[in-house]
């Protein structure tokens, strides 16, 4: 079946990587020279996927250059501070057919879309030992049918999803009737797949370890493209390292303190020693001991 189109998700803050997330969004960092959702919008349309929606909505002006530049549409999801990803469905709800479902931060090391599929999919990662990653078990067609949080020697979600009309209408009926729920819109919309996993089809593809790439911290990123190392093009960064008069790379561990604004900042190694970064200011610096 042909694929009409195509919908990143790029709406959220991505917390866990603070501080880089605090000045810009996650898929608007350059890897290895490219910018990740620049590179993702050019594997669509290369692979002939020339409708490509975006959501946005933490800092979303940034995002605008992406329709005069590629021809994409924009949509905003006032809801990203609040609810989770089943919100940036919602929004795309008429557009959810013969569709590639993306996230903005991915970085696929080759092209992983094709032009037509012959049944829907969800890619999947081998990880080897202990993973808190989502799990997949398979029948023998290679359909799940079932999806655990965390396990072991396991194939994982991540990257991409296509789904096709007959997986789209099914799902977005039960989307629909669950969002009346306050639980569901806090969710991610595979918690709400995981739910009904028997009564949707869905089938994995799989993926060698490399091809597909999920960055979720600096650590990642850094053994990715070394050029994180010395220079993030990050401000707090710069500036913490201009006060602890050490290098970027000397500042590593870093763990968000909280997920809401109130609780902004991070913790951090330099050294030996701890520090706690209230955002925003160098000056909130706080050095809480060795480490």
């Amino acid at each position: 079946m042909k694929i009409e189109n195509a919908v990143i998700m790029a709406a959220g803050k991505s917390t866990r990587f603070a501080p880089l997330s605090y000045e810009k969004p996650k898929g608007l960092w350059e890897v290895r020279g490219e910018i990740l959702i620049e590179r993702q919008i050019r594997q669509l349309q290369k692979a002939g996927i020339k409708d490509i929606a975006i959501v946005v909505g933490y800092k979303k002006e940034q995002f605008y250059y992406l329709k005069e530049k590629f021809g994409v549409v924009i949509i905003e999801n006032d809801d990203y501070d609040k609810y989770n990803n089943t919100s940036t469905l919602m929004r795309v709800l008429d557009r959810i057919s013969a569709t590639y479902l993306c996230s903005s931060d991915n970085f696929f090391l080759e092209n992983v879309f094709k032009g037509e599929v012959t049944e829907p999919y969800y890619a999947a990662v081998f990880q080897r030992g202990k993973t808190d990653e989502w799990c997949l078990s398979v029948n023998e067609n290679g359909r799940i049918v079932d999806v655990t949080v965390g396990g072991t020697d396991a194939w994982c979600m991540m990257g991409h999803v296509c789904f096709l009309p007959d997986f789209s209408e099914r799902f977005k009926k039960i989307l629909v009737e669950e969002y009346e729920r306050e639980q569901t819109r806090r969710e991610l919309w595979e918690s709400v797949y995981m739910r009904h996993v028997k009564e949707l089809a869905l089938y994995i593809r799989r993926y060698d370890k490399g091809e597909i790439l999920e960055f979720d911290s600096l650590e990642d990123l850094r053994a990715f493209d070394v050029s994180y190392c010395d220079r993030s093009n990050c401000r707090i960064m710069e500036r913490i390292a201009q006060t602890l008069a050490c290098a970027e790379r000397e500042i590593t561990g870093i763990v968000p303190l909280g997920s809401g604004d109130a609780e902004k900042g991070f913790r951090f190694i330099c050294n030996g020693k701890g520090y706690i970064y209230r955002y925003p200011g160098a000056e909130n610096l706080t050095e809480v001991g060795e480490v």
